[in-house]
């Protein structure tokens, strides 16, 4: 998916949300600023969100000289959706249809996100989630998949959100390989928050060589791109990775809530909508 100029608001907001958790100063709140707006000012035609993104958030690291500032946030999303664990497998153990069901607490999670908000009801959110009825539902096309193939590739979104793919990933009789991010980016899992949600009890924990949002492949591994390359089904979680993947000619199932209303009009559906996307090649697959 490429930039559009309603991108730009949103990407000074992250600029100046990520500089205050690093405690920059005002000041330096403002260089950042201006480097955001320099930034934008180069970005390639051909760009999309989770690149510029990636450049906002290393920008922010290297002069507020801090690691991580999501580091706590991230902690605080992941102990939350652990303590709701319980709960989501008795909604997956008394499920008439198991898979329709953990697919859809694994896109609750994804409100987890705060390059969109700076809170979320997850209770709230998984009652929604679980009843609602997505615009677009491909989930025959994954069913059928995951029949065809031996492993599947799953790309992680955010911390917290983990725990709600553990779920998904429990009723899958099926190995998984879990990819998140080679370092520290708004509030995405790195292998550090999927362990802590348990995610290296139920698949293996690879990540895509690189610290952007979604999977840009460009900037990935070349492991990560060839795992990519030979992968019969890849499930796809959150806004970043429909962002960099939706033009890919790959199996790739999105899960995902249409959270920020540039993508829903992209995707062609009202903001909010819950989102079970099949890519062409993907149906191709399974036809």
């Amino acid at each position: 998916m490429r930039v559009y100029l309603d991108c730009w608001p949103c990407f000074l907001r992250q600029a100046l949300s990520a500089s205050r958790r690093a405690g920059a100063s005002p000041e330096l709140q403002r260089a950042i600023l201006e480097d955001t707006l320099t930034a934008l000012r180069e970005l390639a035609s051909d760009a999309t969100p989770p690149e510029m993104g990636e450049r906002i958030h290393r920008l922010v690291r290297e002069r507020a000289r801090v690691a991580d500032p999501y580091l706590e946030v991230k902690r605080e999303a992941t102990a939350q959706a652990l303590a709701l664990l319980p709960a989501l497998r008795a909604h997956v153990a008394t499920a008439e249809d198991t898979l329709r069901t953990a697919v859809r607490i694994a896109i609750a999670g994804n409100i987890i996100d705060h390059g969109v908000a700076e809170t979320f009801d997850l209770e709230a959110t998984l009652e929604r989630v679980l009843q609602a009825n997505p615009l677009i539902d491909d989930l025959p096309v994954l069913r059928e998949a995951l029949e065809r193939v031996d492993e599947v590739l799953y790309l992680a979104d955010n911390a917290g959100e983990t725990v709600f793919d553990r779920v998904l990933i429990e009723t899958m009789p099926l190995p998984v390989r879990y990819a998140v991010k080679a370092g520290p980016v708004l509030n995405d899992a790195t292998r550090e928050e999927a362990v802590a949600a348990g995610l290296d009890q139920v698949a293996e924990i690879i990540d895509t060589g690189c610290d952007a949002m979604g999977a840009p492949l460009g900037l990935c591994s070349p492991d990560f791109r060839d795992r990519f390359n030979r992968a019969r089904l890849i499930i796809a979680k959150g806004q970043a990775n429909y962002e960099t993947l939706s033009g890919v000619h790959a199996p790739i199932c999105f899960l995902l809530q249409a959270k920020c209303s540039v993508i829903a009009e992209d995707i062609g559906v009202p903001a909010g909508s819950v989102i079970i996307q099949a890519s062409a090649a993907l149906r191709d697959a399974v036809s």
